[in-house]
């Protein structure tokens, strides 16, 4: 029988901690501009609340289909397909059993030069509602003194079927628990969101950020106009624009001025979620701290909510034998 054990990838300047429950990240300890370390990701001190309590999705991978699929609904060659309904009248992050509370198997974990890990997971056909069986990878690396990896890669067998896998870490720089975000400031290299309904579902349309409270084509403070979003920031950015590096384009950079600590986040997807833990109220986390709303923020880097049914949106199926590919790149740094 399968139980949460925890694995730790180490360079001397950064040490990650995982879990095979969902593959997930449970602590990053990087240094501040003094050398100070702490540990920037929200989480548990028992690796069993990552199977039992994880209702924020702390740190995990979350799939078949990360974000909404409207009314748990869609249809893929003629066939109607219905998938557990778990937020509001929606479909949230592959159902009620998704990749983030099933045991992944660890099939490579290497100390050398580039420290690395990679989960294995096997998606059978009809898990929570979804066709064809998949093969699901996730190798988290250390390729740099400064920078975490993940590859993550899927393949399905015997059906089509849609994939959609996100990261889904709750970063605070200053520290996991020092208090809120609203003082982390923020770029997004985006020009664009995907502007949802009263159900957080997208309308279809792609809306420009400028002159709106989305806007963080310039770095700015997360707090500076969070209280004219409803909530708080949970919307998916549509990654037009900017450099490039290896392949990836540059998704955001997060800075905490308190201990300049700085985050820039690179991928090969076509959007990002940036959620500030709009529904994170009184959860107890590491360390006896509790974390409250906006304790953290999530940059999930992912196909755009709800494709699927979004013919418009950039194509999430993948056929048999064909393979999914996304791969996101965390550089730390002080400034």
């Amino acid at each position: 029988m399968a139980k949460p054990e925890l694995f730790e990838l180490t360079n001397g300047r950064i040490t990650v901690r995982l879990t095979n429950v969902g593959a997930a990240i449970t602590s990053l300890l990087v240094p501040d501009s003094e050398g100070n370390v702490a540990d920037v990701v929200l989480g548990f001190d028992s690796l069993d609340a990552y199977v039992t309590d994880n209702a924020p999705y702390f740190g995990c991978i979350v799939g078949r289909v990360a974000n909404r699929i409207k009314d748990g609904k869609f249809t893929l060659n003629g066939v109607d397909y219905s998938l557990p309904i778990n937020n509001g009248p929606n479909s949230l992050h592959g159902g009620n059993k998704g990749f983030n509370k099933v045991f992944w198997e660890v099939i490579d974990h290497t100390d050398g030069e580039i420290p690395a890990i990679t989960f294995k997971y096997h998606s059978k056909d009809g898990e929570e509602g979804y066709p064809g069986d998949v093969t699901v990878t996730a190798t988290y690396s250390l390729p740099s003194s400064n920078t975490l990896k993940l590859d993550m890669e899927a393949t399905p067998s015997g059906k089509a079927t849609p994939i959609n896998l996100a990261q889904h870490t709750y970063w605070n720089l200053a520290g996991h628990n020092s208090g809120d975000i609203l003082d982390h400031s923020i770029q997004i290299f985006s020009h664009h969101i995907t502007p949802v309904d009263h159900n957080t579902i997208p309308t279809g349309d792609i809306a420009p950020v400028k002159n709106t409270p989305y806007d963080f084509t310039q770095e700015n403070k997360i707090g500076s106009m969070i209280d004219q979003v409803p909530g708080g920031y949970d919307h998916n950015y549509v990654l037009d624009y900017s450099e490039e590096k290896s392949g990836l384009k540059h998704v955001a950079k997060v800075k905490d001025s308190s201990s300049s600590r700085v985050l820039n986040l690179w991928t090969d997807a076509p959007g990002v979620q940036f959620y500030t833990a709009n529904y994170v109220n009184g959860v107890s986390g590491k360390e006896g701290s509790i974390y409250q709303k906006h304790a953290g923020l999530c940059l999930e880097t992912q196909g755009f909510p709800n494709a699927i049914n979004q013919p418009k949106f950039p194509n999430i199926v993948i056929q048999a034998g064909e393979k999914y590919k996304h791969t996101m790149l965390f550089d730390f740094s002080a400034e």
